[in-house]
């Protein structure tokens, strides 16, 4: 389900809310989003949005179809057809939408269910506008009858795959169907989850799918946006050509608003497989979408939980230390809502603590209230979070069909920006007593296994299905298999693939450059899409510089230069954040630590000051030293459960090896971090945060000027020092590859990390190395891995590979979370398309790969995060501006030989680190068979 702000709902005329905290009401901010509408006989809805910033449309197909229309007992059903619409359609052919996304560019094709629509988006060059909506009509009006038994059966298995990834082998995964099916009754149609149960999916028939599709996938039922730079004109004929004869469905009866219902307080408990620490989760019902209390209640849960002044963090986090983090958050749909509160409490607390700490904070908000100029302070947030928002047409373009379905008008933005400014402080504590005080709710106590004594007293166990690991439960699948069916009529030749447009202009922005008189480099792009400013300072050196006997000081470090200066406690100083709409994240990696503000631009100089505090007279503050190291050994016990971060943190010490720093987790062990001092931060930030290891990169509403004129206050103060960062060496590859095993007990799937060391960003050989990959693993739906796992045997819900080096060597890597009952055959099938990959590489492979890396220059650099990363890359490696153009040769030029060359070099094989977490008493012994001998157990 949608929060209740959707991105189209954060005021731009904020601004004049913030009269209090800034003595001075700032201009009343305009922002218009202009649509064109229309509808066509067949009752399809279609919106234009003109956007010419750049040479790419996003065009979006949005269904009035969620989970909230199916029938109980076929659950499921809803996200089942956001993947098979991209499978095959009668005249797309086998491999449809994803196999045309990589020959003409597109951002890969993508979508998304909740309980009240699916969507289908993607953002493509201009020019291939008309394959795009030939596509798009082909879903609707010429797609069913490709579905047969086979391709249900795979897709089963595929999405079976994501919900054992996204929910069943995942801490407290199974926390929202928990809630759910208790906060709603059986009747209600968000009693069960989007993405269905594993029973339901595994008892869909084909006439049962077919029936769904017939019901729902009709034109009167569906929205059409395309967004971005075409000709209005043309594409409306296109629209009617390829969408007209579609026939209208039955008509759709649109469901009625229908509350949760808590009759009174129930309280559940589930012992985790996965979960370290005890964790907390609380519901109320709430209320709908665009319903006038929808808006207070967003606010109220913000001003609850987020931030150091909010009650939850002070009573929690602050007094009595239950956890490191309070959320809650007002979740909203279109026939319901539900306010949730979740903690996740340190190791071995008694989650009655945490309740008496919640019921103590209400107890407080309701003594004290909310202020003006934290309600103004909020606001000021919800605007900046809009502008972000609007840096790309395809969320432009999903938003506008999102209120065209649910608030019947697409410029549903005045009214949503009007209830939003409307918000009162009294609003928001009349929601508060008439949805939280006193209002019987759900709780959920996921506890770690063996510790049930920490949940909630009077807790009853939830009913969890747990799905056990059956060795060939999953039948086979014949990926060849081909359809037969009646072809659906046309009044023209539909399979003919329409033309390319006009080819699109690629736009390389203009970057300009300077040289501060203390060493930094600062490179900036204008941007005047929206008003803000993004920029990043990045301090070379992070866990590099770091005592490899103590590790998790830079992450400390980065941490608290955010807790507060000499000139502002804690929570002075992120007051001063909020109330210019900005955000100030500092946060240290491998190779450096990073400041990265995002701000309105009418107050990037305001903001500069702050960061300039942050930077130069940090605090120290010893309680909030003590409450990160808390928070810190929260996060490395909830890592030792987490099967994803299990993998990394141990293909890293594969990769790089015990003695390299690299290969050590950036957050430390609970053992490093208990022994770090405040003393030991001062002493990493005395010696590396130097101005003669930085640099910055900046894009935004503001030219060279207005940004580097207000940068003279920080090259004055801030003195350059050497900085002397160790050099370390990499290992080699594996003379010959091993397996390696971490047992997970009862794993539901197993995550795979298959690699070695390989090449750093900066060797000739890196780019035209990635090209090779393209066809392998890089691609998406194109390459060969996803083809044969996902899409040919159901092994995983996604699978990728690639090169991943910076100044230094990184690792090739292919990576996935595969079937548990399938982790020998997926490690088997890879080894087979690592070792053929070269030898069966074609012409139609190099082609496909150059009309992709070619063609998807034209939206390389369209949201300020693109051109960031542009920047970014120009900075670190030294490449040209055009760095882009010097690819785009490499890629022309590129032979097929070439290609085999590279894939020879690269792709051994027999000599690689083969990492696998799982489920040991069932798979591991199976693993000798991939023939690299004995597996090695990590964890006995």
């Amino acid at each position: 389900m949608r929060t209740s702000y959707l991105l189209f709902a954060f005021a731009l005329a904020l601004t004049s809310t913030l009269a209090s905290a800034q003595k001075a009401a700032a201009p009343k901010a305009t922002f218009k989003v202009d649509y064109e509408k229309f509808t066509l006989p067949n009752g399809l809805q279609v919106i234009f949005h003109i956007d010419r910033s750049d040479p790419v449309v996003a065009v979006s197909l949005t269904a009035h179809v969620g989970s909230a229309r199916e029938k109980p007992g076929r659950t499921g059903f809803a996200h089942l057809f956001e993947h098979l619409l991209f499978l095959e359609s009668e005249n797309l052919g086998k491999g449809g939408l994803d196999k045309m996304t990589a020959r003409i560019g597109g951002s890969g094709a993508n979508g998304s269910t909740n309980t009240d629509r699916t969507n289908y988006l993607q953002t493509v060059p201009n020019d291939a506008l008309e394959k795009m909506l030939w596509a798009e009509a082909d879903k609707l009006g010429w797609f069913i009858n490709t579905v047969t038994e086979p391709v249900l059966a795979k897709e089963k298995q595929v999405v079976k795959n994501e919900k054992r990834q996204s929910y069943d082998n995942n801490p407290y995964g199974h926390t929202s169907y928990v809630i759910d099916k208790h906060l709603y009754p059986e009747d209600h149609p968000y009693n069960w989850q989007v993405i269905g149960s594993l029973e339901d999916l595994q008892n869909a028939t084909l006439p049962d799918v077919k029936e769904f599709f017939r019901r729902w996938y009709v034109p009167n039922n569906v929205t059409l946006v395309v967004a971005g730079d075409f000709d209005k004109l043309q594409a409306r004929k296109w629209v009617e050509k390829y969408f007209s004869e579609i026939k209208k469905g039955q008509a759709v009866t649109p469901l009625a608003k229908k509350p949760g219902l808590v009759k009174e307080t129930t309280k559940l408990y589930h012992e985790d497989n996965f979960a370290r620490l005890p964790e907390l989760t609380m519901a109320w019902v709430t209320v709908e979408d665009y319903h006038p209390d929808a808006y207070p209640l967003e606010i109220l849960a913000q001003y609850l939980s987020d931030g150091k002044k909010a009650p939850l963090y002070k009573v929690l986090v602050e007094d009595k230390k239950v956890s490191p983090n309070v959320n809650m958050y007002n979740q909203t749909a279109e026939l319901a809502g539900q306010m949730q509160l979740s903690v996740r409490a340190f190791s071995d607390k008694d989650l009655d603590e945490a309740a008496a700490a919640i019921n103590e904070a209400f107890a407080k908000f309701e003594k004290e209230g909310i202020s003006d100029k934290d309600l103004s302070r909020i606001k000021a947030g919800l605007e900046t979070r809009f502008y972000n928002s609007l840096s790309s047409v395809l969320g432009k373009g999903a938003q506008l069909a999102q209120y065209n379905i649910f608030a019947g008008n697409p410029g549903f933005i005045e009214k949503d920006i009007n209830n939003t400014l409307a918000v009162t402080t009294a609003d928001v504590m009349r929601v508060y007593n008439k949805y939280i005080k006193n209002k019987n709710y759900v709780a959920t106590s996921f506890v770690p296994k063996g510790k049930t004594a920490l949940a909630l007293e009077g807790s009853k166990k939830a009913e969890v299905s747990e799905e056990a690991i059956v060795q060939g439960a999953e039948g086979t699948i014949d990926p060849s298999a081909q359809a037969t069916y009646e072809r659906t009529p046309s009044s023209f030749d539909r399979s003919k693939e329409p033309p390319y447009g006009p080819a699109p202009r690629v736009k390389i922005p203009v970057v300009w450059s300077e040289k501060l008189a203390n060493g930094v480099r600062v490179l900036g792009i204008e941007n005047n899409e929206v008003p803000l400013v993004q920029f990043e300072l990045v301090i070379d050196g992070g866990l590099l510089l770091e005592d490899p006997n103590k590790v998790g000081v830079s992450n400390l470090v980065a941490r608290m230069m955010t807790q507060g200066t000499i000139k502002k406690t804690p929570e002075q100083l992120e007051e001063a954040i909020d109330q210019l709409g900005a955000s100030i994240n500092v946060f240290a990696g491998a190779e450096d630590i990073r400041i990265r503000v995002n701000t309105l631009a009418r107050n990037y100089q305001a903001t500069l000051g702050l960061l300039q505090e942050i930077l130069l007279e940090p605090r120290w503050d010893i309680k909030e030293f003590q409450l990160l190291k808390q928070s810190m050994i929260s996060q490395i016990r909830q890592q030792e459960a987490n099967p994803n971060a299990i993998a990394q943190n141990n293909y890293n010490q594969l990769i790089f090896g015990k003695e390299n720093i690299r290969s050590k987790n950036i957050l430390g062990t609970i053992e490093s971090v208990n022994a770090i001092t405040l003393d030991d931060l001062k002493a990493f930030y005395d010696k590396s945060i130097s101005p003669s290891v930085a640099h910055m990169q900046v894009v935004g509403s503001l030219g060279k000027t207005a940004i580097t004129t207000p940068l003279s206050g920080l090259i004055a103060k801030w003195k350059s020092k050497p900085v002397n960062i160790p050099a370390y060496t990499t290992p080699k590859a594996p003379e010959k590859s091993q397996v390696y095993f971490y047992d997970v007990p009862d794993a539901k799937q197993s995550v795979i990390r298959f690699g070695y060391p390989a090449l750093a960003a900066t060797d000739k050989d890196y780019y035209p190395a990635s090209v090779m990959n393209y066809i392998l693993g890089g691609g998406g739906f194109a390459s060969q891995l996803t083809q044969q796992l996902r899409e040919g045997k159901g092994y995983t819900y996604g699978i990728s590979s690639g090169f991943s080096g910076t100044n230094g060597v990184g690792p090739f890597t292919i990576g996935s979370s595969v079937r548990t009952n399938a982790t020998l055959e997926s490690a088997q099938l890879i080894k087979e398309i690592l070792q053929n990959y070269g030898k069966n590489y074609s012409e139609k492979d190099l082609e496909t790969t150059k009309s992709f890396l070619i063609k998807s220059n034209a939206r390389a650099f369209e949201t300020l995060g693109s051109k960031l990363a542009m920047l970014e890359n120009i900075s670190k490696f030294g490449w040209k501006p055009d760095y882009v153009k010097e690819r785009e040769e490499i890629v022309k030029n590129m032979t097929v030989e070439q290609i085999k060359q590279l894939s020879q070099k690269y792709l051994d094989a027999d000599k690689m680190f083969w990492l696998i977490v799982g489920d040991a008493k069932t798979q591991l012994s199976r693993l000798t068979a991939l023939g690299f001998g004995e597996p090695i157990l990590l964890n006995k």
